[in-house]
């Protein structure tokens, strides 16, 4: 079982910072009680493929892309990127309940072609009531899982290339196609930590992803989704997202978390922690309670920071060390059945540089990487680094101010 290594596309904004245009209070539509950021970085499309390029070029296999109110569309922001890409593969994430069922085969089928079989499927039920009803979207918590199971269960009906019927609660299909399925059949990521959402990944999904909890924690769900897979005849592969501070000496990666920290003044932790505590994400609060809100003892595990959610929501936490400690804290979740990893840092561009230049040759020497096509083809500055990675020339931003 080898290591699969993905990053992430901030298609909601970039920049130097853990606090991003987008503000906390009212849902983020009011401003008021954020800190004025500077170094932050539009999501235009120019800056978006400096990531997909480099991202291609450092060896990660795909990219996942987030969905909801502060992010450009998945679909569309992915399938422009597809053109200026060759091997990367796209993560898109998309919520079922706003979207047909059999529309959605469809386009991940037309996308499949259009990127020569590079699509994989990212399911986000939702924890948000606020920004669920912003979509349309009324159900309750558990109702939405409810709903996910019956559209995931339409999606693969309608891929078989023949009229698929189907009668649910949510969803009543006749004669359900995709005329020209997709070809090889995206695989389907899914995350969800309440009991409703176990079930849905045991008889539907491909790849069950969790937030970035302790180890021990971390096997405990792969223990749940592994137990009623089984149960369902079926097998589930595991992921886990994570952000990364990889530097050259575990001193450098906890200055740079220091600073990230320096950044939040109180005020912008408490309107974040005020408005995260209302979801109704299973997931989202397990990941608040793994700091409570205080800045102090961050570090939840040897490595393994939470500073990241004191101001985010969804993955709150990064692996911090030197290159071969966040390739050690890998090898111990790969240890525990993780095969995917998908890793993201602030900014996206440069910490895509120090991950992929820093950690993937650690995990490489120690076999946990299939062989393939060998990143950073270009030649190297005299610090090793390639003339575009931190440390070497200036990187040339597209979008930054």
């Amino acid at each position: 079982m080898s290591v699969h290594l993905h990053w992430f596309l901030p298609t909601g904004g970039d920049g130097r910072t853990l606090v991003d245009r987008h503000a906390y209070t009212d849902g983020g539509i009011r401003r008021d009680r954020i800190t004025p950021v500077s170094g932050v970085r539009a999501p235009d499309i120019e800056y978006l493929a400096q990531i997909a390029k480099a991202a291609e070029q450092l060896g990660f296999e795909a990219v996942l892309t987030p969905t909801g109110t502060w992010c450009e569309d998945a679909w569309l922001t992915t399938v422009a990127l597809t053109q200026v890409t060759e091997r990367l593969k796209f993560l898109v994430a998309f919520r079922p309940g706003v979207v047909s069922p059999v529309l959605a085969a469809q386009m991940a089928a037309t996308y499949q072609r259009i990127s020569r079989g590079r699509l994989l499927l990212n399911v986000v039920t939702g924890g948000d009531s606020t920004e669920q009803k912003r979509f349309g979207d009324h159900l309750g918590h558990d109702r939405r899982y409810a709903r996910t199971d019956e559209f995931l269960q339409i999606v693969r009906g309608v891929w078989g290339g023949r009229p698929f019927d189907f009668q649910g609660e949510h969803y009543q299909v006749e004669g359900g196609l995709t005329a020209l399925p997709p070809d090889p059949l995206p695989q389907i990521f899914f995350g969800g930590s309440s009991a409703a959402a176990g079930p849905v990944a045991a008889r539907n999904v491909d790849v069950y992803l969790t937030w970035g909890e302790p180890p021990e924690e971390v096997k405990k769900k792969i223990d749940w989704i592994r137990g009623l897979a089984e149960k369902e005849g079926r097998t589930v592969r595991f992921g886990i997202r994570l952000h990364t501070i990889s530097r050259d000496s575990s001193k450098e990666a906890w200055a740079t978390a220091g600073r990230l920290l320096d950044d939040l003044d109180p005020e912008t932790v408490a309107a974040a922690q005020q408005a995260l505590g209302k979801s109704e994400s299973v997931g989202q609060q397990r990941m608040l309670a793994l700091h409570g809100g205080s800045r102090d003892r961050l570090e939840i595990s040897p490595n393994l920071w939470a500073g990241v959610g004191l101001v985010r929501g969804g993955a709150g936490t990064a692996l911090v060390g030197s290159h071969a400690e966040v390739a050690d804290r890998i090898e111990e979740y790969h240890s525990l059945g993780i095969e995917h990893f998908i890793l993201s840092g602030y900014p996206h561009l440069e910490e895509a540089y120090w991950f992929g230049e820093g950690v993937r040759p650690e995990l490489a020497a120690r076999g946990l990487l299939d062989a393939g096509p060998a990143p950073l083809d270009g030649v190297p500055a005299a610090n090793g680094r390639p003339a575009s990675a931190p440390g070497g020339a200036p990187l040339l931003i597209a979008g930054g101010r």
